[in-house]
């Protein structure tokens, strides 16, 4: 599959605070709550024809505060509740790294922590992705960065960590955003805009 015109869109996801309630470390189960819009928006975006992609940090692991196989069922359950309403999640990227805190081989200063951009490079890989046509939704600074560093347009959404960043810290930011959604529902009907 070699061309542009063999390639498919993307739109890559940040998980919390975009997907989920901002709660920090999701350590048990119990605490990873989907907004209940996020099946519907899922199901828009797939239906503007791109592929749903979520690329998130999960440092916690690096820190000891909770394992890979909790993460796996967290996971599993967004992957779940995604398909509800007919969408589809096609791939969830993590990385459980972290450059100063962490035990064992997770203490590392990795290629695949936002806003570095390996995570994306390999879904680009493994899906023939087209990056110019293809779009990050994040509630944080360092999504718009990512986006930037990758050649994606970016949409910020003002759920999670999202408004307070934005009122109180955008005029210091070198790169800005393509749009700004309330939250992931409005994005995914707004992509077309961007």
């Amino acid at each position: 599959m070699n061309g542009v015109q063999n390639q498919v869109k993307a739109v890559f996801l940040d998980r919390d605070g975009t997907l989920n309630e901002e709660m920090g470390y999701i350590n048990h189960q119990s605490r990873f709550r989907i907004f209940e819009f996020v099946p519907e928006a899922i199901k828009k975006i797939n239906d503007a024809g791109y592929l749903a992609i979520v690329i998130t940090n999960q440092s916690g692991i690096a820190r000891g505060y909770f394992d890979e196989q909790l993460l796996q069922r967290v996971h599993d359950k967004l992957l779940n509740e995604a398909s509800l309403r007919g969408g589809r999640i096609e791939k969830i990227y993590y990385c459980p790294h972290h450059p100063t805190e962490g035990i064992g081989h997770y203490k590392m200063d990795c290629s695949c922590r936002k806003p570095k951009i390996g995570m994306l490079k390999l879904a680009e890989k493994e899906f023939q992705i087209d990056l110019n046509g293809s779009i990050m939704i994040g509630d944080r600074y360092k999504d718009i960065e990512f986006a930037h560093r990758a050649g994606l347009k970016a949409i910020m959404v003002l759920s999670g960590y999202g408004i307070g960043e934005y009122t109180y810290q955008r005029f210091n930011w070198k790169e800005q955003p393509d749009l700004i959604c309330e939250n992931i529902n409005e994005a995914a009907e707004r992509l077309h805009e961007i």
